[in-house]
């Protein structure tokens, strides 16, 4: 996987270009984040525009940065997620978790006209789940 990282209106953009696979992908990603935080980033655009594939490595990154990024007091937009993309991330139930956007112009505008650290959260006694109880997942 190759990563690039551009700014555009206070914006990091955190672009990603192949399979996101099992391997050195998601610490280094991890650690790009982390260093984007570190120096003061406030809003992140993850762009999955070139990505095909994202498998179990990437899941956990995705759920990693989010909680970097919070904790640091930003906010965190998923961009240009191809249909099977989204439908992983549908899938296991992570989609609640993040704001998503169509095109790299919509992450803006809605970093832009959102509390930066602001995130979509189940309902409180929802579970975020279909019905089922989870114990134990990881």
């Amino acid at each position: 996987m190759r990563i690039a990282v551009r700014f555009k209106d206070n914006a990091a953009i955190l672009s990603l270009s192949g399979k996101f696979l099992a391997g050195n992908d998601g610490p280094y990603l991890r650690q790009k984040v982390k260093d984007l935080m570190d120096a003061g980033t406030r809003k992140l655009i993850v762009d999955f525009a070139d990505v095909p594939y994202i498998d179990s490595t990437g899941l956990g990154f995705l759920a990693g940065a989010r909680a970097t990024v919070q904790s640091a007091g930003a906010g965190i937009v998923l961009a240009n997620l191809n249909g099977h993309v989204r439908k992983i991330l549908n899938d296991v139930n992570l989609t609640q978790f993040f704001l998503i956007a169509d095109s790299e112009a919509a992450a803006i505008a809605l970093l832009s006209s959102s509390d930066p650290a602001a995130a979509p959260a189940p309902e409180p006694g929802k579970g975020g789940g279909k019905g089922k109880k989870r114990t134990g997942e990881v």
